[in-house]
Parts: structure tokens; sequence; C-alpha cells
């Protein structure tokens, strides 16, 4: 799983301007499956998105598609990261882990 934490770039009359074309981009991966979650930071200097992939440099190269990224108003952080636990309605997206050697107990 990737964090995706987006920073302006520049003022947000820029932005604004560009972003009915990141949300159709940003919606357009939600019904993919690709993105779980995502909003604005407090206060309003970019946002965050949750992103399922098991490819970094693929997601590097949505994020360059990002409206926002073409348009020059934003830049990424991405951050992998192996997902543990989560809520139960999120068991999906746990990544398994090897079994601990030597086994507990011996």
């Amino acid at each position: 799983m990737f964090v995706l934490e987006l920073t302006y770039t520049a003022p947000l009359d820029r932005v604004d301007a560009l972003a009915a074309e990141h949300h159709a981009w940003v919606d357009d991966h939600f019904a993919a499956g690709t993105f779980i979650a995502s909003g604005r930071k407090k206060p309003r200097d970019g946002g965050v998105i949750l992103a399922v992939g098991d490819d970094r440099a693929a997601v590097e190269a949505l994020v360059a598609a990002d409206p926002f990224v073409v348009g020059g108003v934003c830049a990424y952080r991405i951050t992998e990261f192996a997902v543990a636990r989560t809520a139960p309605g999120l068991a999906q997206y746990r990544e398994q882990r090897p079994p601990r050697w030597p086994p507990t107990g011996e």
C-alpha cells in the first residue's frame, strides 16, 4: 500500500482551476480500486490518498498523470508500507508476512 501525500506548489487559485480535472482523475482511480481513501490536508496545503499497488514504479507513473502534477500545482511524496493490521472492513489489504523463524517456543 502507498500513502500519497500531495503538497501544493502554487497558489490556491491555480489549484482550484484544476480541481475538477483532479477530482475526475481521483474518481477514476476509486472506480478502478486503486484508491481506497482520499482527502484534503488541514490546513489546506495539499491532500492525502491511500493507494493500493504492488509496484512503486507504476504508482509513480500514476501520480505523474494527475492533472495537478501535469498542471504544475503540486508535488507528491510517496510512502510505501506493508499493511500489517486493519479494521475488519479493510482486511483484504493486509499483507501476508512470512512465518517467524525460528518458530516461537523452540
